[in-house]
């Protein structure tokens, strides 16, 4: 079905996922969330010693490569699943049954007799594909990927034209169900106890995760714009209140920035959507500041200033694959540095002349 084809060596800038992109973009996206993200921060701090910290912050580099395998495997094994058991024509049971109590119900009874009739005869091609591959016949085997792939065509088209009623029902419908197929498939097959303890770690995950960002954010917020541009002589019962309006301010942008990220589709892909926007633009001041010493802050302000706005008008306009985004944000950050610092040098000299 063409969902296994991990490796694409084709380089193309507007392909969101090759080889290139994934080791040059993807080294770029992580280098930065490693490297200057304060979600790591939280966790190397907790080491009781700097050689804890180290090897703390090197497992979670490591260990991130086999999770997300084992994360983007069990979507792999849900659409085998789904191949062999017929799934619900919208996984999004709300704007389901939001649809069938509207006056397109009977055309979407209609799609619903289709979608079995389609259903049956995919589960038809998919057999004698099995049979096919049991036998090694390689020329049977081409010949029913091609039939499945057509029979596929088939019920795709038909969930097209229930999202199209839903459309025709409530324009604000939300017709993008991948972030519920993985929950349709937990509430529908999966033991009672279990489902309980799967939905107890999604909260304890998205929680600590949750906690650590508005914790950096409110902690940067007081220290590096309230502390040094507001009061510099408060007290610490004010910093402290400061620290908490910057929590509830934060903590609004941040539920603003999820319902936001919803609507763009799959949410691991929206992270790293939205991350690549900025993660480019953080790594290269933090190159600027490592390597580049000759830069002063001023000239790096500037520069990253223009640099993110560069990337989010290439993002925008989409004129390459987002993982590229993180290389533009980093080098552009560094040359018009360089630029601005050069141009701020040159100034005086030609004022003397």
């Amino acid at each position: 079905m063409g969902r296994a084809n991990a490796i694409d060596l084709k380089f193309d800038w507007n392909n969101q996922y090759t080889v290139w992109s994934g080791l040059i973009g993807g080294f770029f996206l992580q280098l930065s969330y490693f490297g200057t993200d304060q979600s790591q921060v939280g966790r190397y701090l907790t080491g009781s010693s700097v050689s804890q910290s180290r090897l703390g912050l090197l497992m979670n580099g490591l260990v991130k490569i086999p999770m997300q395998f084992l994360i983007l495997l069990i979507g792999v094994l849900v659409f085998t699943f789904y191949q062999y058991t017929k799934p619900p024509i919208f996984f999004n049971s709300y704007e389901l049954n939001k649809l069938e109590k509207s006056r397109y119900k009977p055309a979407l009874d209609s799609i619903y007799t289709r979608y079995d009739a389609a259903f049956l005869a995919k589960q038809k091609e998919l057999q004698q594909l099995n049979m096919a591959l049991d036998q090694g016949d390689e020329a049977k085997i081409d010949l029913q990927r091609q039939k499945l792939q057509v029979a596929d065509t088939e019920t795709k088209s038909l969930k097209k034209a229930a999202t199209d009623l839903m459309l025709k029902n409530d324009g604000n419908a939300d017709v993008n169900d991948n972030n519920y197929i993985f929950l349709s498939f937990v509430t529908r097959y999966l033991p009672q106890g279990l489902i309980g303890l799967l939905i107890a770690i999604i909260f304890l995950a998205s929680m600590g995760s949750t906690a650590s960002a508005l914790n950096s954010l409110a902690s940067t917020s007081v220290i590096d714009v309230y502390k040094r541009l507001i009061k510099k002589d408060a007290s610490d019962n004010q910093y402290l209140s400061a620290s908490r309006w910057a929590t509830i301010f934060w903590g609004v942008i941040c539920i603003i920035m999820a319902l936001y990220a919803s609507k763009i589709g799959n949410l691991i892909e929206a992270v790293n959507i939205l991350g690549s926007y900025v993660y480019g633009t953080v790594l290269g001041i933090f190159l600027v500041a490592f390597y580049v010493k000759q830069v002063d802050g001023r000239s790096v302000f500037i520069g990253a200033l223009f640099a993110e706005l560069l990337v989010c008008i290439t993002g925008y306009f989409e004129v390459i694959a987002y993982l590229w985004l993180n290389v533009l944000g980093c080098l552009l950050v560094v040359l018009l540095s360089l630029l601005i610092q050069t141009i701020k040098e040159a100034k005086p000299a030609n004022a003397s002349n």
